[in-house]
């Protein structure tokens, strides 16, 4: 074998692993969930591993004991609460496979490579009255 071929081989062999194990971090990284609950275990919200909730548990005391806003509240806060778990823990199953300095949790958030400036939220520019070109009809 020439050694240009065994080169080639080594180069394959190195791509075989590194997808193998991506498809291992991929499969750990979808059996992440966390669930959190209110205080009063009134209200359990469980997440994925990028927070989207995923489960949603309400007792039925919850509707006695909760105006609607303080039951939306609830909510919320369990989610949230669960979503830093699970971000946590795919944080730690991430971590090894990135390289050092990478912050697991910032990409997991899509954010890894922005700077502050790119992450704040543009100012919204004056709308010209008199054009009606950029304006949305549907949320005045």
């Amino acid at each position: 074998m020439s050694e240009h071929r065994a080169q080639v081989e080594e180069l394959l062999a190195d791509y075989r692993r590194s997808r193998e194990q991506l498809a291992s971090l991929q499969r750990e990284l979808g059996g992440v969930t966390a669930s959190e609950s209110d205080p009063g275990r009134l209200v359990t919200a469980t997440v994925g591993p990028r927070g989207t909730l995923t489960g949603l548990v309400i007792a039925e005391e919850a509707y006695r004991r909760y105006r609607p806003a303080e039951l939306a509240e609830a909510i919320v806060r369990a989610t949230a609460s669960a979503s830093v778990r699970a971000l946590t823990a795919a944080s730690e199953i991430m971590a090894p496979a990135l390289p050092s300095g990478t912050d697991p949790q910032s990409l997991l958030l899509g954010t890894a490579d922005l700077d502050e400036p790119e992450l704040a939220r543009p100012a919204r520019q004056p709308v010209d009255e008199e054009s009606y070109e950029d304006q949305n009809w549907v949320t005045r």
